[in-house]
């Protein structure tokens, strides 16, 4: 015979539904502890009333020291009288006079009072620079010249003169040599050029040889003056050469 249960008291009856009910509740309390927001702590500031408890400053007391007196002043020396003699001679001083009496003879005295005179135009045989010349040397064609205008015309017939003779040296010209060659000569007593000395740039003796022979192609000038008397002029010129 078989025994039949009694599905009332079946303890597995209705057990999915327990299950579910009991699984919604433990979801909802952990979603209701999850957002629970539990209050921040609050960190209490004690107000203190502060209470001015400051003690005013006593009065300082200085005291001073006594004053001491300071001893009186010593008496002062005695004046000293000095006696004079009376008997003593002033000395007059003579005063001389700057005026010149139109009666008395003027005696004018020379050089030859002195010493000896100095030497004439023909002793001198030193050379005299051109900057210091009484009449410079007059280049050909400034004859008429003003004498005042002299020295601008030798000036300007001297460069006409380079322009017109300077040669450019083919050599210094492959080589690229260029350069200024300063050149001193003198102008002697019968305007003839001579004592001719150049000096150019670094590596520059083709430009030194073309200006020296440019120098001695000058003509003959009338030579320069001092005292009247016709002597050495010592005379600088710098000729340039420059490549285009």
């Amino acid at each position: 015979m078989e025994i039949k249960k009694n599905p009332n008291v079946d303890p597995k009856r209705n057990s999915s539904l327990y299950f579910l009910v009991g699984l919604t509740a433990v979801l909802l309390l952990t979603y209701v502890g999850i957002e629970l927001k539990s209050e921040d702590p609050r960190v209490e500031v004690e107000k203190l009333d502060i209470v001015d408890n400051f003690v005013e400053d006593e009065e300082a007391i200085l005291t001073m020291p006594p004053v001491q007196k300071l001893p009186p002043p010593p008496p002062p020396a005695p004046e000293v009288i000095q006696i004079v003699d009376n008997k003593q001679v002033i000395e007059e001083k003579k005063i001389e006079t700057t005026e010149v009496d139109e009666n008395k003879a003027v005696v004018v005295n020379t050089a030859s009072s002195y010493g000896e005179e100095g030497g004439t135009a023909e002793e001198i045989d030193e050379e005299v620079p051109f900057t210091v010349i009484e009449d410079v040397p007059v280049f050909p064609g400034c004859e008429g010249v003003a004498k005042n205008k002299r020295l601008e015309c030798f000036m300007e017939q001297m460069a006409k003169h380079i322009k017109k003779n300077q040669q450019y040296p083919e050599k210094a010209m492959e080589d690229n040599i260029q350069g200024r060659v300063a050149v001193l000569f003198v102008i002697d007593k019968d305007g003839s050029i001579t004592n001719v000395q150049v000096r150019g740039p670094k590596g520059g003796e083709l430009l030194e040889k073309e200006a020296k022979r440019v120098i001695e192609k000058l003509p003959k000038f009338k030579p320069g003056m001092q005292r009247g008397k016709p002597v050495k002029v010592k005379y600088s010129q710098p000729i340039t050469f420059k490549l285009q």
